[in-house]
């Protein structure tokens, strides 16, 4: 035991008397071999160098890229792809498909940006419910699995094995029990509350599980980046859902933390539903290891709806493209809005460009309307939320604090005419470091409908004024500013 410490002092006095030349190599590292915002490099810089053993700390959980490239490799699929993005690329361009599809009038060059970037093909005919409340998304989730005949699929980013997940359980295994094929795949990070034994037990029971990025050593995850923060659910390629809920007992406003959690979800009938089960394929693939396009059942049966004829692509970003596509679509969205912009998002941290352009639409006129939570789910988020929306609100915007419970939906709004819904969060997590996907949809009675859903939230909401902003308190002020210093690895 005595030469034990001996060691181990030995090896503490070496490390702690090389601790600027270990820093140096790091930040040689930082600077030289991953290719990051120079924001985010100076915030790691500086942590590394006046906190040298947290900062390192740090920067393996937050920091690093784990050969971002290595583990993200294109899929097969999207070589089939290219014949229908060819086509209406071509269409686009000679004004064929604003003929054919008049709800694109004024937006043909965002139709254009999304097919380029992440081929997402816009599909007509499409019908689209509109869920703001859990209780009520779940309940139609639930009917619809139960007329399943072919396959479930469902992927979310959180799912806790509570009240919630026991309703979800029993219709899965009563279909996988009738021969439905049932696949769930889950977020190792955001699933690691719920144990082996409860997965082991659904593959027990004929359903398929797979777990993206998978923790090797039980409370110990060095990747926290890279999440799969997507939520999808497929149907007999006949439904699908798509949006902000999860699974547990506070989206359906059971969790007293919380209260009532006001979220949006979009259930769809059409084509579109192609996208959101390519998407849950390319992932299944991925974790699983198990390619499902050899069986033609899971690219075919898809049917236009008959109710609303909504356009809309499915668009994707990740970590896997050096690409922003989503962020990217959120910032063509405000740059072409005329008249008004309408935000919801549990996180407000935009980078550089987005902020200016939502300034720039301030100053030209345009009704830039912003609305976040009242409650804190990451304290240092919510800080730095508060900091760029005080921005906002000094230089005119609406901004809300939405104060009935936990506003989590993800949605942006523009002109009556578009809008964009999803997973993703307005900040730099979800806009570089998370799988996401969205829905954008071009017409003008759901957008209208979202404009009137968030009015109706705007009751439930504090105004944040110039002068309320102004007064903030020195420790709020100081919160605000360490927060937003973070901001870059937040």
């Amino acid at each position: 035991m005595q030469q034990i410490w001996e060691a181990t002092v030995v090896v503490t006095e070496f490390i702690f008397s090389h601790l600027v030349f270990f820093n140096l190599i790091f930040a040689i590292a930082i600077v030289f071999f991953q290719r990051k915002n120079p924001k985010t490099v100076w915030s790691w810089l500086l942590l590394l160098f006046f906190m040298p053993i947290v900062g390192f700390v740090f920067y393996l959980f937050l920091g690093a890229d784990m050969h971002k490239r290595k583990m993200f490799k294109i899929k097969e699929i999207e070589d089939k792809l290219n014949e229908a993005i060819r086509k209406q690329e071509y269409q686009l361009k000679n004004d064929e498909l604003q003929a054919h599809i008049p709800d694109i009038e004024g937006y043909s060059d965002l139709v254009m940006f999304n097919l380029d970037t992440t081929g997402a093909v816009l599909t007509d005919t499409n019908d689209v419910d509109i869920f703001t409340d859990g209780n009520a998304k779940f309940d139609a989730l639930l009917e619809d699995m139960k007329k399943a005949k072919s396959f479930i699929h469902i992927q979310y980013y959180i799912i806790k094995n509570d009240v919630l997940f026991n309703r979800v359980k029993d219709v899965l295994l009563e279909k996988a029990a009738q021969g439905v094929e049932v696949r769930i795949l889950f977020d190792a990070m955001g699933c690691r509350s719920v144990k082996k034994k409860v997965w082991k037990k659904l593959r027990q029971s004929g359903i398929k599980t797979a777990e993206f990025f998978p923790i090797r050593l039980r409370r110990l995850h060095l990747r926290i980046n890279y999440r799969n923060h997507r939520k999808i659910v497929v149907i007999d390629n006949k439904i699908a859902y798509v949006g902000g809920f999860n699974i547990g007992k506070e989206y359906i406003g059971l969790d007293n933390k919380f209260g009532y959690w006001r979220d949006t979800h979009l259930r769809i009938r059409g084509e579109a539903v192609m996208g959101l089960e390519l998407r849950f394929l390319l992932d299944w693939n991925y974790a699983a290891e198990e390619n499902l396009f050899t069986d033609e059942k899971y690219m075919s049966g898809f049917e236009a709806g008959c109710r609303d004829n909504c356009d809309m692509q499915i668009i994707y970003s990740g970590p896997d493209t050096s690409l922003q596509p989503i962020r990217d679509n959120y910032l063509r969205l405000i740059n072409k809005a005329k008249k008004k912009i309408y935000i919801q998002t549990p996180y407000f941290i935009p980078d550089e460009a987005l902020l200016t352009a939502l300034l720039i639409a301030l100053h030209s006129g345009v009704e830039v309307n912003l609305m976040i939570p009242c409650k804190p789910d990451h304290m240092f988020v919510y800080w730095a939320t508060w900091s760029y929306m005080g921005e906002l609100v000094m230089a005119g915007a609406n901004c809300y604090i939405y104060n009935n419970g936990f506003l989590h939906t993800k949605a942006v709004m523009v002109d009556d005419k578009v809008f964009c819904c999803g997973t993703a969060n307005m900040d730099i997590r979800s806009f570089a470091l998370n799988f996401e996907v969205n829905a954008v949809i071009y017409d003008e009675a759901k957008t209208k409908e979202m404009t009137e859903y968030f009015a109706e939230d705007v009751k439930q909401c504090t105004l944040v004024t110039k002068d309320m902003y102004a007064s903030r308190s020195l420790i709020i002020r100081l919160k605000e500013q360490i927060s937003r210093l973070m901001s870059p690895l937040l």
